[in-house]
């Protein structure tokens, strides 16, 4: 998109978010603004069509356009989460601690840079629930080297996050304890010191579950020598929080979901990074939506960070697509659940 259409849609967002936060009521009070916030947060892509390795660019998978970090760049957002596949990084015949393909590193390090260049904040993010080759990590050691492989890559770049891995899920509590605390341990030994690492949980990281799946319990004796993680999960308003209705439970739903993992991170004095959020496009759960961004900049400064699920090129009409121009949560979730909380 020209650089003049994109600031008149800026313009045109801006005055439409004016007018619509009536509609999620009063503005949200004590507010502490995010420190990593966007609209375009998840730019899925390069991960899609996972079971076909190492397929093919443009027909399995594809990357991030720079016009649509553009687009909400030229909003205020400044942070945007890069989902990759870890087969395609490193392939299946070199094994997790092998050589990185150069081909797909340097279009990672394209869009990072990319992004990081503009003076935002890019995630990496291995979007592999925990498992590399059809089979769950189990190897600590070489998930470590894995982590630090790639942390050299970007250890110089300071807008540079790490995520460990995306939504670990149905393993082992202990085991991904260990994983994420030998990719925080990977990710400081490349000289990557000064970067935020975000960890993620098991049974798919979920907000809602934080306390009642062990997750709270076992992942709070994480150490990190720099100090500086946070824990990101994932929240959906749906019935099952499965993201894949578009009805949202009720309009208070979100802050209600977060309530409980709000409570353990200010009782424990951690950091807390909501990594995916995603809603239909219907009063209710744009209702919901602000409710649980505003509870979340309410809580003192405990949330750092919240992204929207998702953006990308081949979304098409995906309900909680943000791509601009016309994805289905441009009109209505963009200027009025997310554009009040830049």
């Amino acid at each position: 998109m020209p650089d003049i259409l994109l600031l008149q849609r800026r313009r045109a967002i801006v005055r439409e978010s004016d007018l619509h936060l009536g509609d999620t009521g009063s503005a949200c009070s004590g507010a502490t603004k995010f420190k990593y916030f966007g609209g375009d947060f998840n730019q899925a892509g390069a991960e899609f069509a996972g079971s076909v390795i190492p397929g093919q660019l443009g027909t399995h998978y594809t990357w991030p356009k720079t016009s649509s970090i553009d687009y909400f760049l030229d909003l205020g957002m400044n942070t945007f989460r890069i989902p990759f596949s870890m087969e395609r990084l490193v392939p299946p015949a070199q094994g997790l601690a092998g050589t990185m393909d150069a081909t797909y590193l340097a279009a990672l390090k394209n869009i990072a840079t990319y992004i990081t260049g503009k003076g935002a904040h890019a995630i990496i993010d291995p979007h592999n629930y925990g498992r590399y080759n059809g089979a769950i990590i189990t190897d600590t050691a070489a998930f470590g080297k894995w982590c630090k492989n790639i942390a050299s890559e970007f250890k110089s770049d300071y807008n540079i996050i790490f995520d460990t891995n995306n939504e670990y899920h149905d393993m082992d509590q202990e085991l991904v304890f260990n994983l994420n605390q030998a990719c925080i341990n990977g990710i400081r030994a490349a000289g990557a010191t000064s970067q935020l690492i975000l960890v993620e949980g098991n049974s798919w990281t979920g907000a809602w579950s934080w306390v009642s799946s062990g997750n709270a319990a076992s992942m709070i004796d994480l150490e990190d020598p720099n100090d500086n993680i946070a824990f990101e999960m994932h929240q959906y308003l749906d019935g099952d929080s499965s993201g894949t209705s578009q009805n949202c439970v009720s309009s208070t739903i979100g802050a209600e979901r977060l309530t409980a993992t709000t409570n353990w991170l200010k009782h424990n004095g951690k950091k807390g990074f909501l990594g995916e959020m995603g809603a239909g496009s219907n009063d209710a759960c744009i209702a919901a939506v602000y409710g649980a961004l505003c509870h979340m900049q309410q809580a003192g400064g405990v949330w750092i960070g919240a992204l929207w699920w998702a953006a990308g090129p081949w979304w098409g009409n995906y309900f909680q697509s943000i791509e601009p121009p016309d994805g289905a949560s441009i009109s209505r979730i963009l200027p009025e659940a997310l554009m009040p909380f830049v």
